[in-house]
């Protein structure tokens, strides 16, 4: 019993020792790794400086392999893309830089550098937010509490905008519903009044249908009209549209040429008589002057 006991207690030993030793390997390669990562920064910052962004990338990349506790890489890659204007690319380097790192100050300066961005990509809600956390990390950062009070402004600003083109959007939408509104009131108004010069004139040849042109569905006052006409024309036969030579035949109770002649002449025989008796009377009471012969 004594035996096992003691043997426990060596092979107790010996694991922990072992596992010591793992460790104590595992943090070796750990800062080993962390330390080819940083000379690859290095060299990437120095690149960079002299302008050589595509050896500085690769580096930078090498460099983020190597070691996840090297935040310094992917925040100076971050800064490289944001200054060529690779805004995305900036983004998704200072949001892993943000996460890796256990230091305020490093989280402080990713989360700035975050706000950045959404400013540049006019995002002013994510902007707030990033500047938010990056005082949290920070609160004595001037230039954080700006950039903030700026997102702010600009936020503000693009809801009023958003506002007013929400507002127009809406106008336009009921100015366009009203002019359809009008538009089929003219249309229906339009089809009404077809409607009724439509039935107008069906009642105005309805009305003509009935008159007929030889006069068959007349209504009866009509027809009574025309039939004393009729018997009007046949009881003056003389009236009318009569030819001409019928004109000038005498009338029933007119004098004829002849006899209208006769008349004449009657009364100029007695007007003859009465000048004879006349000049017979001037004759017989007026003195007879002596005329000499040659």
């Amino acid at each position: 019993m004594y035996k096992s006991g003691l043997l426990f207690c060596l092979f107790l030993l010996i694991g922990l020792t072992s596992y010591a030793q793992d460790e104590d390997d595992a943090q070796k390669e750990a800062e080993k790794a962390l330390n080819a990562s940083t000379n690859l920064t290095w060299d990437a910052n120095n690149q960079l400086i002299s302008n050589d962004f595509i050896n500085a990338e690769s580096d930078y990349r090498r460099a983020i392999s190597k070691s996840e506790k090297n935040v310094v890489a992917p925040f100076n890659l971050g800064t490289a893309y944001y200054n060529r204007e690779h805004y995305g690319e900036a983004f998704g380097r200072f949001k892993q830089a943000g996460e890796k790192t256990t230091e305020k100050p490093k989280k402080h300066k990713a989360f700035h550098n975050m706000g950045n961005v959404f400013m540049k990509n006019k995002e002013y809600q994510k902007a707030v937010e990033a500047y938010k956390e990056s005082l949290r990390n920070n609160p004595n950062d001037e230039e954080t509490r700006y950039n903030l009070a700026l997102a702010k402004e600009m936020l503000k600003k693009q809801q009023d905008e958003q506002k007013n083109d929400q507002n127009q959007d809406n106008k336009d939408k009921q100015d366009q519903e009203d002019q359809k509104d009008k538009n089929k009131d003219q249309n229906d108004e339009g089809e009404n009044k077809k409607d009724n010069e439509g039935e107008q004139n069906e009642d105005e040849n309805k009305d003509k249908g009935d008159e007929g042109d030889d006069g068959e569905n007349k209504p009866e006052e009509n027809k009574e009209g025309e039939g004393d006409k009729k018997k009007e024309q046949e009881k003056k036969p003389n009236e009318g549209d009569q030819p001409e030579e019928q004109k000038k035949q005498p009338r029933p109770n007119q004098l004829s040429k002849q006899q209208i002649q006769n008349l004449l002449e009657a009364m100029q025989n007695e007007e003859k008589k009465v000048q004879e008796k006349m000049e017979a009377r001037k004759i017989k009471g007026k003195k007879i002057k002596n005329e000499k012969d040659w």
